[in-house]
């Protein structure tokens, strides 16, 4: 007979795949299943709208993935890996200007008016700590930053406050108080909760230390990149194998999760306890998402020339109109003029589209599970901030939150972020005491509901990967 497997993980995205290849580097036999014909989880890449446009099916802009202590040790770019940086990081524009967020904290100052000593004050000693800080942003809060605890504890306190609320304090012009709550808002949570001002302050900050790159050839890349690694370590994936129970799954020491958790309740079903699946049960899914693919016949003719110049491009107006954009999915509604985040590869990666076309990459927040149709108001956004654009598409490519869960069934009603990311939940994934261990103790969890959170870095994977190489030892 063979012998067990030490480790079988469920899903490829890259928390699963980088979990699998810390493993495999430890000398564990490990095998990962992936349901879908291809691995990726969030991190695909496919002709989704007409021949030849390669687009990002979820994730697109990269900051996480190129600060991520984990992945920057596999040394990736020998496995085919490229990060693309445009001009600058980030473009958010409103009616007469626009804020622009340079990897210069000086000169991303210097555009910000009134506001340029308030914005040098707040990011260069962030900056200049950074080294420090990194554990803060991708460890558990089991592992806290002990190198500058003071910065630390700085940081912690500003990061606290409200989105809202901290940029109406420390900053007086629209410019520097709309780049803020624009990064701010990738917290998918109203922006006057506690806590989303922790968001903007560490998208501002990577995108001055890393910058916010796109993976040349579409996200995809990454985890090819990574599925390469795991071979070379001698791991195994097996596609198109949907995981329903886990009767019937090949022999292993121990199974990691990297899935939603509501995901891994469901399919654990008796394997676990009955009061942790209730605990599970209340750990709240986070809003969907409502995204939307183009082909265009040429460039956005953005009405402020500098969004020309950033792979993203926040839209969404003033602090006052996003804030009311992010508080319609909390209250269960689609918003009016929703925040749209806008990734355009193509600009800056000749091989997403054909030679003088482009493709461009949007979505809103929606209630989870939505099923309203946001095609106009993204639309009429887009047309907003760059007038014609309707004239220059090709094809169009809509996926509401039901069409996201079935491409991959983590994304559980859209929810992108493997569950709320505010409150205790930005700390406690999923229930207490337990982030990556379940009372089974065959049993663990290697996804974005687990810390440090959602975003592509895998840190996720790798913590939990540390955990299970201590159970096998």
């Amino acid at each position: 007979m063979s012998r067990p497997l030490d480790a079988l993980v469920i899903g490829s995205g890259p928390n699963g795949l980088a979990a699998a290849v810390r493993l495999a580097q430890a000398g564990c036999s490990v095998k990962v299943l992936e349901a879908q014909p291809a691995p990726g989880g969030g991190a695909r890449s496919a002709e989704l709208t007409l021949p030849g446009f390669v687009h990002d099916v979820c994730s697109a802009i990269h900051p996480l993935a190129a600060a991520s202590p984990f992945f920057k040790s596999l040394a990736l770019e020998q496995a085919g890996l490229e990060l693309v940086h445009g001009e600058v990081p980030l473009v958010h524009p409103l009616e007469a200007s626009a804020a622009v967020l340079r990897r210069s904290v000086e000169e991303t100052a210097a555009g910000l008016g009134a506001d340029e000593r308030a914005y040098r004050s707040l990011m260069q000693p962030l900056v200049d700590g950074y080294e420090d800080l990194a554990p803060l942003l991708f460890n558990p809060v089991t592992r806290p930053p002990l190198g500058a605890p003071l910065l630390a504890a700085r940081f912690g306190l500003k990061a606290l406050r409200s989105a809202e609320g901290f940029a109406r304090g420390r900053f007086v012009t629209e410019e520097a108080r709309a780049l803020f709550a624009g990064c701010a808002a990738h917290s998918f949570a109203p922006l006057t909760s506690p806590l989303t001002a922790s968001f903007g302050l560490v998208l501002q900050l990577l995108g001055h230390v890393v910058g916010w790159p796109l993976i040349r050839g579409g996200s995809g890349a990454l985890v090819k990149a990574l599925v390469t690694k795991l071979r070379e370590l001698g791991g195994e994936l097996e596609v198109g194998r949907p995981v329903t129970g886990l009767a019937g799954l090949p022999e292993a020491k121990l199974v990691l999760f990297d899935t939603h958790a509501h995901v891994m309740a469901k399919v654990c079903g008796d394997a676990l306890p009955a009061s942790y699946q209730r605990a599970l049960a209340a750990f709240r899914r986070g809003p969907g998402v409502f995204k939307l693919d183009y082909a265009l016949s040429g460039p956005m003719p953005w009405a402020r020339p500098e969004c020309a110049k950033a792979p993203t491009v926040h839209l969404g107006g003033t602090l006052d109109e996003l804030t009311a954009s992010e508080a319609a999915p909390a209250a269960g509604r689609v918003p009016e003029k929703p925040y749209v985040l806008v990734a355009q590869q193509s600009l800056f990666d000749a091989s997403r589209a054909p030679p003088g076309q482009h493709t461009l990459w949007a979505y809103c927040h929606v209630p989870n599970g939505s099923t309203e149709d946001a095609t106009a108001a993204i639309e009429a956004q887009l047309e907003r901030h760059a007038p014609g654009f309707s004239r220059l598409v090709l094809a169009r490519a809509v996926r509401r939150p039901a069409d996201l869960e079935a491409h991959n069934a983590s994304c559980v009603g859209g929810d992108i972020s493997g569950g709320a990311v505010d409150g205790r939940q930005l700390f406690v994934r999923p229930a207490w005491g337990r982030p990556y261990a379940t009372p089974n103790p065959r049993v663990l969890l290697c996804s974005s509901s687990a810390p440090p959170g959602p975003g592509v870095h895998g840190m996720c994977g790798f913590w939990a990967a540390e955990l299970a190489l201590k159970r096998l030892r």
